[in-house]
Formats: C-alpha cells, structure tokens, sequence
C-alpha cells in the first residue's frame, strides 16, 4: 500500500462515486475506524454522522452506517449540521468517534469523509495511517455477531443543540436587535442552524443560499463567491454581509458598502480586541504561511506574535494547542476560537466580529481594514501528472524570484492537499514585482507540467 492511499489534509476527498470517493471505500472506512476506535470493554461504543447537502451524501452515509454497525458501533445521525457542529456535537454525546461527511466548498460533485476522535479534534497523520492499514486487510475478521449489530438512531435535534451551543458563545451583556444582517449559507450545512441563531440573537436575517437541492452547494453562492452577499448587502442595506461554505467552517465577510474582509482581518479585528481585554492567549495568534505580511506587521506593533504553521487548520489547531494559544486560522476564512471550539466555525467566528460591532458602535467598513495588506499574488496552475515543483526551470524560476524579493517579502509555492495544483503565492511592498515573479513561476510550472 502506498503512504496515505486514501487520506489527504483534510480526511479522504473527491469526486463522488469515483475512487476513493466510493460507497465501497466509505464502508471499508466505517468497518476500519470502528474496529480501531472500539475499546475491548463490553460497553455499547458510540459513532455520530453529520453532513452538508450534497446529492451523493445519501450514497456516503449509508454506506458507512453499514461498516460501523457490522462491526457493533451504534450510529447517531445528525442529518445537515455544520461540520463544527459535529465536533461538538462527538465530545458532548460522548461519542468514540465523529464522522462529517462533506468536500466544504468544492462542488457539489466532490464529496468527503473527515473524522473527529472523542476530543472533538481532527484525526491525528497516526490514527488515519491506522485505518488505511486496515482497510486494506482483515475486515472479515471481528464483525459483529447478529446480536451484537450496532443499532442507528437519527437525532431530531442536534441542529437546535448546535444553535444553542453557538448563541452562548455571544456575550450575554450583548443583543443584535438593530442589526440587519445578510447572511449567506451556501445552500451547505448551515442553511437551517446559521439564520436561526442569528435572529435569535435578536437580528434582522437576510438569508441567501439557504434552499438546497443537493445540486446548487457552493454554487454562485457562499464564501467562495462573495458577491451573491455584496449585492444584497447594498440592496438591502444591511449592516453586515456573512457568506459561511459549505460546510460552514469557514467565512468571508463584507461591510455595509460591501468590501470584502477577509480571514486574515477577521482574526487582527478579533485579535485586537480580545487583547485589550486580556482575553487573548499565548500572546498572539497562529496562522499559516499565506497569512498576509501585513497581519503579522500589524501583530508586531501591539507586541503579539503570529506563529505561521503550514497550510490546514488541523496544522493550526496543532500549533495552538502546542503553545496555548485560543485564536487562529487561515487567510480564506478558517477561524478556530479554541475556547470555544476545537475546529474552524464560521458562525462563530462571524458572532465574535458582532460582539465587536457592538460593542464599538461603529459601521463595519471603520473596522474592515485593520491593517493594510502587503501586495500579494495567487495564481494556480492546474497539471495532469508528473511531478511539476521537481523540475529544474521550476526550482530555477523559485530561486531567483527569493533571490529578487531580497528579504522584502515572501514566496509560497507548493501543491495543494485536495486538488491537481500548483499554488503560487509572492508578497512584498513592490506590488509590480511581485506580480512579474508570480508570472514567471507559473510560465515555468506550465512548461514542465506540459513536458510530463
């Protein structure tokens, strides 16, 4: 078996029905992450299972329904539930294991399979090891007799315990009446829980994206594009725009004029404020390496640090559980708020900026730019095979581009965990230069992906 045939970053992803993506696989994963998350007591052992919208999770559940249960794991259904919700959701029911299934904001023609261990944390590199190894041997062995079957039961209210959970996290001093908010679901897994705690809280709610068909998740709508949210923000004018994916564990948000805030000012806005009150921990916040220049400058002046962790919010949850930190995420909008939560939760994240809205009263678009962005180029190269980042005008193209930035900025290139791309992402405070040397990597990406 080759290293990780199945697992990628983040669980196993991709196009359903097609492998790994398979009901054959999902049920091999069921029987394997049963048999090594049942204890050898005779206590009755626990799995639940959430999921976003998609069409093809009505392939991928009962699938893994059937392996845990033939191996004697009783199953709790949650039906859509954010995969934070989840997370909760297995340490709070005690749960020995946590199941979302889910491809977040890919289309609706991908699905996934991520799984929690009974902390509510992402599986370790270790544990998913662990169950590739078994699923590609003994399963016969140790399934359950007729009467040791684990039994299913669909949980009726796991969405209003998810709303609960997340309107608690709001200061209890604070209420969102006067508010009017546009929030945008993504026709994903929040479509229900994310307008409802909202206007609980006391909000006007504009929802958008909240009529799922199983086709229309992440389509035109969402965190991945904004502009279903800027439009009806202005239209309506709103004084916040929220867009949550699909599987709402990420978010962007835009001001009453409609301008984009993207994770990186999300966690300075928040970070700033929980400093001032000396609610910030580790003293300072982690974030990934495509964490704009400006968020660590920004960090810098307030005496805070930014700790930078590869790319993956289970790198950055790593990291602060490592060093005790309770802020972190990533650039596209990932926040994990540890105290709270031991995954990345837009909703969360989205009611923490609230509570700064107002406390501060004063417009979104006053707090939108915390810092002002060093320059920064992205640009993907899609490739069919071969090995691109091993070429030698690749490396050559990378060298001289660092050589150039000359410490004034910063050069990312690497192949992404889910898709068959390359990233290239350069900042620095010449915007002219680094555009030229993002060019120039991705003209010699092409080439050498052409070439294989």
């Amino acid at each position: 078996m080759s290293k990780r045939a199945y697992f990628g970053t983040d669980g196993i992803r991709g196009e359903a029905n097609r492998f790994p993506m398979t009901a054959e696989v999902a049920l091999r994963v069921g029987m394997a992450a049963g048999k090594l998350f049942m204890s050898k007591d005779d206590r009755r052992h626990l799995v639940v299972i959430g999921k976003d919208t998609r069409l093809s999770g009505y392939m991928i559940e009962p699938a893994l329904v059937a392996g845990f249960t033939s191996v004697g794991m009783d199953v709790r259904l949650f039906g859509p539930l954010p995969t934070p919700g989840v997370a909760m959701m297995t340490r709070s029911l005690r749960a020995d294991l946590g199941v979302m299934i889910s491809a977040s904001h890919n289309a609706f023609s991908d699905n996934g399979i991520k799984l929690f261990g009974p902390d509510g944390y992402k599986l370790s590199d270790e544990r998913e090891l662990e169950i590739e190894a078994l699923m590609d041997q003994g399963l016969q062995e140790n399934l359950a007799s007729p009467m040791g079957l684990g039994r299913v039961q669909r949980i009726d209210d796991s969405q209003a315990r998810y709303v609960e959970i997340a309107k608690a996290t709001f200061p209890r001093r604070l209420s969102l009446s006067g508010m009017r908010i546009v929030i945008d679901c993504a026709n994903g897994a929040a479509y229900k829980v994310a307008p409802e705690a909202l206007y609980e809280l006391g909000a006007e709610v504009i929802p958008v994206g909240v009529a799922p068909n199983g086709f229309n998740i992440n389509e035109e709508v969402g965190s991945t594009s904004p502009a279903a949210m800027q439009k009806l923000v202005k239209d309506y004018r709103a004084d916040i725009g929220i867009a949550l994916d699909g599987d709402a564990d990420r978010l962007v948000i835009c001001d009453e004029k409609g301008q984009i805030v993207d994770g990186d000012q999300i966690m300075a806005l928040i970070a700033g404020h929980w400093a001032s009150k000396g609610r910030l921990a580790g003293g300072g916040v982690v974030a990934t390496v495509m964490s704009n220049l400006g968020l660590e400058r920004f960090l810098k002046a307030r005496k805070l640090t930014l700790e930078r962790t590869p790319v993956g919010d289970r790198a950055v949850m790593a990291r602060m559980r490592e060093g005790g930190f309770n802020l972190g995420g990533e650039q596209s909008g990932h926040i994990i708020l540890s105290d709270f939560s031991t995954t990345g939760d837009g909703l969360l994240a989205a009611l923490q900026v609230l509570a700064v809205l107002k406390e501060g009263d004063k417009p979104m678009s006053a707090l939108a730019r915390q810092f002002e962005p060093v320059p920064q180029k992205l640009e993907n190269v899609r490739f069919g095979s071969g090995k691109p980042l091993e070429d030698a005008e690749v490396q050559g193209a990378i060298a001289s581009a660092e050589e150039r930035l000359n410490g004034s900025g910063r050069i990312l290139v690497r192949a992404s965990g889910t898709e068959p791309l390359i990233r290239i992402m350069a900042e620095g405070d010449d915007e002219k230069l680094v555009s030229q040397v993002v060019k120039e990597i991705a003209g010699a990406v092409k080439k050498a992906a052409v070439a294989a």
